[in-house]
């Protein structure tokens, strides 16, 4: 990044120095003051907004693993509900095989007849609640295994809506394909990738026409999919950034690249700005070496990932 000669403020200070009263200079001092304070609490603020993002995307990771779990459970339920079968038949058996005992033992003394018939009854009885049981045990099987079918179906779901917003989006911004621009799917989400020179100029904020025709088409696109979830994320490359005013690093430049998109893509009011998080990761994200120029250029980089919302799939989990 390309170091200022001659920071902005100190330029105002010497031009008002020399134009305006002490009083006047006083009073732009200070307002000068609180908009740098302001600056460093949308800092903080954003901070935030970063953590939560992490945390979001542990709960997504957590989301595929109970998914693997989940589909290995459908197949040992259905094991076990094909044992629970078998052992109701041979329960039925056991039951015929004591009830043909009771008719051949009938001609026999009193007293054996008595005993054995004690002894079916108590047999009878143990076998119909073991029976009971097993029938209760096997509902419950089945409705855990319908939930299950209906959380893998909802998992189907998400991951056709993922794909076929992929293609949306690519099919909107095909042109820009070779400028600095690519589609891709990962973790159950789709990335937008836009390098640096689509956007932005070196070590600058504010979006080139180029890049902001391509965000609003991307924009009517996500218009009209108000089911998924948008984060602006800006990332810069290693070099330390010395400048002053708004922005003094890379942390700041890369705040204020994904405000700046954010507020473009925000332009379109059929776009709920509550869907959307603007994050600036600085120089911690890299897709590449920052060791040659190549990669470098690469990782100065705005990214758009859209998640699709897991309501459904969410209120299945808390059901269990």
């Amino acid at each position: 990044m390309k170091q200022l000669k001659l920071p902005i403020t100190i330029i105002i200070v010497l031009i008002f120095t020399s134009c305006v009263s002490t009083k006047h200079f006083n009073e732009l001092s200070g307002k000068l003051t609180n908009c740098e304070e302001e600056n460093g609490r949308l800092n903080k603020q954003n901070m935030g907004l970063s953590t939560k993002v992490t945390e979001l995307e542990g709960k997504v990771s957590k989301l595929k693993s109970e998914k693997d779990k989940l589909l290995k459970e459908i197949d040992d339920l259905s094991y076990s509900i094909e044992s629970s079968s078998r052992k109701l038949k041979n329960i039925e058996d056991e039951k015929e095989g004591l009830l043909w005992q009771l008719d051949r033992i009938k001609s026999g003394s009193s007293e054996e007849i008595k005993k054995l018939l004690e002894e079916l009854e108590a047999a009878r009885g143990d076998l119909n609640t073991r029976e009971d049981k097993l029938r209760e045990a096997e509902k419950e099987l089945q409705a855990r295994n319908t939930r299950l079918i209906e959380m893998e179906k909802a998992l189907a779901r998400k991951n056709q809506a993922v794909k076929e917003l992929k293609a949306k989006v690519a099919d909107a911004l095909v042109g820009f394909n070779n400028n600095g621009l690519s589609v891709y799917e990962k973790d159950g989400k789709v990335y937008v990738s836009l390098e640096e020179r689509l956007l932005f100029k070196t070590g600058k904020w504010h979006v080139d026409p180029n890049g902001q025709k391509a965000l609003k088409k991307l924009s009517a696109v996500l218009a009209q999919n108000p089911d998924i979830n948008v984060m602006v994320e800006g990332h810069t490359d290693n070099i330390p950034m010395q400048g002053s005013g708004e922005v003094k690093d890379n942390w700041d430049l890369s705040v204020m690249r994904a405000t700046a998109v954010t507020k473009i893509l925000t332009q379109n009011k059929q776009l709920a700005p509550k869907r959307i998080i603007a994050a600036g990761r600085s120089k911690y994200i890299p897709v590449d070496s920052n060791e040659t120029a190549e990669g470098r250029q690469k990782n100065r980089r705005t990214e758009i990932i859209l998640t699709p919302k897991l309501d459904e799939l969410m209120k299945l989990i808390e059901s269990d």
